[in-house]
């Protein structure tokens, strides 16, 4: 079954007005489809103005799990719909383990998202310490089962290969592709799950981008450092483009 791809760029907390503009410049140059950019708050509505009528898509890197209320430095996801946010990112590794966000929280601004019309990225994977133990298939399965699933995008995040150099082998990331669609398959039946975008995220460049998304399972990337250079993100783009299933 053909998939969509999506090859999505998570700046993190990095970026200026100036150092964004020319990066989004590059970008445009190329104007790629089946692509999105996660910038951080205070530059949502620069992305937003600069990629309006252009075929790359923008979204935020988290979201509140509430719809409105006393919850001072929040954002809702009502507020990101307004002006056309697309997609957002929730269960980051780094949401998880640096800011102590538990299944319970995610799975709230989850459905939070989606209640508002946003595509969330679902965030799952496990640590360096879970995978030794053999319990990376545990970890993902409680995650996954933590959230009413339906109607967004699955991201395998090795959380050992964030940032780190390291990368899990196109044999191991396929792997633990196939196990998430499996138990979405045993959740929300065989059709959701033949049909869900599973990106892989951790450490992806233009060098391995071909191994990594020639596999049968991985249907996109969740890009870190990578996205933040224009030639690097293009290069993964293209080798998504190759390896469409």
């Amino acid at each position: 079954m053909a998939r969509v791809r999506l090859v999505a760029g998570n700046w993190k907390m990095h970026g200026s007005r100036s150092s964004i503009a020319a990066l989004l410049d590059e970008l445009l140059k190329a104007n790629p489809p089946s692509c999105a950019v996660c910038a951080p708050f205070p530059y949502l509505a620069q992305v937003a103005e600069r990629l309006r009528g252009t075929r790359i898509a923008w979204g935020a890197q988290n979201v509140s799990e509430h719809a409105q209320g006393a919850y001072t430095g929040e954002v809702s996801a009502a507020m990101l719909a307004e002006f056309g946010c697309r997609y957002v990112i929730v269960g980051h590794s780094e949401r998880r383990h640096i800011f102590g966000e538990t299944d319970a929280q995610v799975a709230a601004k989850f459905a939070a998202a989606a209640k508002a019309g946003l595509t969330p990225i679902l965030c799952v994977g496990e640590t360096l310490e879970e995978r030794d133990a053999g319990r990376t298939e545990a970890v993902v399965d409680r995650q996954l089962s933590a959230v009413d699933f339906k109607g967004g995008i699955l991201a395998y995040e090795p959380v050992w290969a964030i940032g780190t150099g390291r990368t899990a082998t196109p044999e191991q990331a396929q792997a633990a592709h196939v196990t998430i669609r499996k138990r979405v398959g045993q959740l929300c039946g065989a059709a959701a799950a033949g049909s869900l975008v599973i990106q892989y995220g951790g450490s992806v460049t233009a060098d391995n981008a071909d191994g990594l998304l020639g596999q049968a399972d991985i249907d996109g990337a969740l890009v870190g450092g990578a996205s933040l250079k224009a030639a690097d993100f293009l290069g993964i783009i293209a080798a998504a483009k190759r390896c469409t299933k």
